[in-house]
This record gives C-alpha cells, sequence and structure tokens, in this order.
C-alpha cells in the first residue's frame, strides 16, 4: 500500500537539495508536462504572515458557492498531502503517486532538467498542479512559498487575482535585508491586467505596491484604505465584524479562527472576493455563500484550541508564529483572549530564525516559559539553548521531548500556549488533540 512517506521519498530523491530560487527549472519542467498550470483560474496569494489563513478563507467561500476548489500551501503540517486539498479534503497518496513519477519521469527524459534537477518545493509544486488539472478543479487557490518573483507559483498563468497579506522581515538572505526589498519580492507577482489587493498594514509599503501596479496596468486595492472593517469583537469562539468595500457590504461576519488578526486576513480574502464576483465564472459567490465559507473555514496550527475549553482546565493551544510579526501578533492575541489566565509557554525554533526577538516579545506575557526542541529536526534549537534566551526567572526548564514539557505546562497553568515553529506544531498537534 503506498503512503504520504512513499510520495515524499521519491519526491526527495529525485531533487537537488536546498532553496534554489529561480524560474528556468520550473518553467521548462512545467513545459514538458503540458502546461497544468494554467488549466484552471487561479488566485495567487504572497505575504509574510497572514497569507495561509487568507488562502483558506477563500478556498473556504468558494466550496461554499459550490465550486469544485483546489488549495495549494505550504508547509505541511504533518504530511505531505495536506499541501494541496481539493473542497477541503485530502486526496490519497495513490493519486499524489501517479502525478509524482510523471513528474520524475519529465525530468528524466529532458537533459536540462536532468543536469540541473528542481528542487524539492518545485516539485511538490508541480505536482500538485498537475493534480489540480487532472481533477478539474474549478478555481485554484494558491499560497506562494518563499518570496514571490522567483517562486515557483508565479508561474501560474490564469489569475483572476493577486492577494498580498502582511509583509515582514523573514528569508532575509533570500529576500533582502530590507523591509521594501522583501516587499518587492512579493509585489513583483502583479499581472498585468489583472486586480491585485495588498491588506495595507503597513502604511510605507502603499507606494510600492501602487507603483508595481501601475506598471502593470492593474488596479490596486488596498484593503485599508478602500474597505471599511469595523465592530470587530474577538471571543474564544473566533471572531465577528462588519466588512464593506466594491459593493459588497457585509454586517456581522463570523469565523470561527481566533485572533483579531483573523478579521484582517478575511478583510483581504472578502476584498479579493469583491474584485471577482462581477466575473461570469463566479455568479455563485452570493452573501450567503460568502458568510458560509467565512463561518466554515479552519487553518490547522493557527492559534488553534486542541484541548481543553468549555470550562475545561487547561486550555491548550496550538500556533506556528515563527517570526517576530507573526508572534507580536499571537502576543496580543493570548492579551486578550486569556489576560486574566496563568499562561505557560511551550517554545522550539528553528536556530536559523530570530527566536531571540520572538522570546523577547513572549517574555511580555510574563508567562511561564518551557523550553523544548522539535525532535528529528537537525534545524531546530536545542531546548539547552532555547531555555537561555529567556528572562531566567520565567524559565521553568529545558525538555527534549515536547510532550513532556507540555505535561509540566499543564500542571501548573490554565492555558498552554505550544508555538515557536511549524515543525513543532506538525510533530506535537496529533499528539495533543482531543
Amino acid at each position: 500500500m503506498i503512503s504520504f512517506d512513499d510520495v515524499e521519498t521519491l519526491i526527495t530523491k529525485r531533487a537537488s537539495p536546498g532553496i534554489r530560487p529561480g524560474l528556468e527549472r520550473m518553467e521548462r519542467l512545467l513545459s514538458v508536462l503540458g502546461g497544468p498550470q494554467g488549466a484552471y483560474p487561479a488566485i495567487h496569494v504572497v505575504g509574510t504572515n497572514g497569507k495561509g489563513s487568507t488562502c483558506a478563507f477563500l478556498a473556504s467561500v468558494f466550496q461554499a458557492a459550490g465550486y469544485k476548489t483546489g488549495l495549494y500551501t505550504s508547509p505541511h503540517l504533518e504530511s505531505p498531502g495536506e499541501r494541496l486539498t481539493v473542497d477541503g479534503r485530502l486526496l490519497s497518496p495513490e493519486r499524489w503517486m501517479a502525478c509524482a513519477e510523471k513528474v520524475a519521469e519529465a525530468v528524466s527524459r529532458d537533459d536540462s532538467l536532468r543536469a540541473d534537477p528542481p528542487s524539492y518545493f518545485e516539485l511538490v509544486t508541480a505536482a500538485a498542479f498537475l493534480l489540480a488539472a487532472e481533477e478539474k478543479v474549478d478555481i485554484a487557490v494558491v499560497e506562494a512559498g518563499l518570496g514571490g518573483r522567483l517562486d515557483a507559483t508565479s508561474l501560474l498563468t490564469d489569475v483572476v487575482c493577486t492577494g498580498a497579506a502582511s509583509i515582514s522581515m523573514d528569508h532575509t538572505e533570500y529576500l533582502g535585508n530590507t523591509l521594501q526589498a522583501i516587499a518587492g519580492e512579493k509585489f513583483a507577482v502583479v499581472r498585468a491586467g489583472v486586480p491585485a489587493c495588498y491588506l495595507g498594514d503597513n502604511e510605507s509599503l502603499i507606494p510600492l505596491f501602487e507603483r508595481f501596479c501601475r506598471d502593470a496596468k492593474a488596479e490596486p486595492f488596498v484593503v485599508s484604505r478602500d474597505a471599511v472593517l469595523g465592530g470587530v469583537a474577538v471571543t474564544e469562539d473566533g471572531c465577528v465584524f462588519d466588512f464593506s468595500a466594491g459593493g459588497l457590504e457585509l454586517k456581522r461576519v463570523r469565523t470561527r479562527m481566533l485572533g483579531r488578526h483573523q478579521a484582517l486576513n478575511a478583510a483581504l480574502a472578502l476584498s479579493v472576493l469583491s474584485r471577482v464576483t462581477d466575473c461570469a465564472k463566479f455568479s455563485r459567490l452570493t452573501e450567503d455563500t460568502i458568510r458560509a465559507g467565512i463561518l466554515n473555514a479552519r487553518w490547522p496550527g493557527r492559534l488553534e484550541i486542541v484541548s481543553g475549553g468549555g470550562g475545561k482546565s487547561p486550555l491548550v493551544v496550538l500556533d506556528g508564529g515563527h517570526n517576530p510579526d507573526g508572534v507580536a501578533k499571537l502576543a496580543e492575541s493570548v492579551t486578550e483572549l486569556w489576560g486574566d489566565k496563568k499562561i505557560g509557554v511551550v517554545y522550539a525554533a528553528m536556530k536559523d530564525k530570530d527566536y531571540p526577538a520572538c522570546i523577547e516579545i513572549l517574555g511580555k506575557l510574563g508567562a511561564a516559559f518551557y523550553a523544548t526542541a522539535v525532535p528529528g529536526a537537525e534545524r531546530s534549537l536545542t531546548a539547552e539553548d532555547a531555555a537561555s534566551a529567556p528572562r531566567k526567572e520565567l524559565v521553568r526548564g529545558a525538555f527534549e521531548n515536547p510532550l513532556a514539557a507540555i505535561a509540566e505546562a499543564s500542571r501548573d497553568n490554565d492555558v498552554v500556549l505550544v508555538c515557536g515553529s511549524l515543525y513543532l506544531i506538525g510533530w506535537a498537534r496529533p499528539r495533543v488533540m482531543r
């Protein structure tokens, strides 16, 4: 019986190592495969934080409207099969293997690709594009990987709208060491004549976004300026808000995603939808289907309650925020939701991330700190090194096994926040879900 581990093994064996920005390999591979990236209309979403949630909102709305919807995201939490879902379901390992073999065969029969094999991400993206084409999806919602301009997902050829979520400092070794440079790499995916929406949470980046749109003759939409988001109320059950933009007027929209920032991500998704509702292809996008889609959207591992709730203690919450901006949003949400509770933070990070800044932000919560590491991950910071970064009076110990850290934190706290790395969340989630 074929498993997703078998699929991952095949792709890993055929891939060149590391991250290799550039489009030549991917362009050639997709050409050899017959151009699956143009077989369906797509919405392409870039950004540093929030792009996955935005994609989840969009895909859920299209699915609620009855469109066969493909959702491509990265990285995965527990299984590579999560990277492409169709109408919210994983495809079988057999379907993935069939497409992975087609991709591997395409590489094998092309002299150029054999000499310069695509990266893991490029091979997975090619397989996902091929799967979406074979599934005959009505719409694909695609999250960019690293950056945008040189990202494999930027080769989609029937994009109906581009979305840009919050942009902050991350992956500076590939994207540049200034916010303007990083934003430029992401805004570069704006297509000629295709409407584009930017969250606009950083006002200094709005002129750059508008310049890219002007150069591409694309209609720009800045959510913070051109939409109205109000009446935001945040509870342990999700968010409620009012939204208005471009003829789309919605009162008391509800989402089950937690945190004030999810209202912003939903507003970006709604702004994108307001750009495509006039398109004849998507005439089934109505107020009712939009409301249902926003309500039903899920995005695992992002401020996700996996245990407790309903008055039961402790509450165990998972969040994959791994850069300072993402952790700052997490800390704000935790303070708003559980600021009156006793909080324990179980933390692990990759050693190439800005973990000192992240830990400093978390330290402002005054929470007890339980340092751990991601089992089997060579890039993981050791538990001892993680324990050396916070204020000493907050540290409750270093635990090589995250479950031991969670168990210890659960004895002494009302809320246990497991955070720091998506790899930690992917490892812990199936082990703590109840």
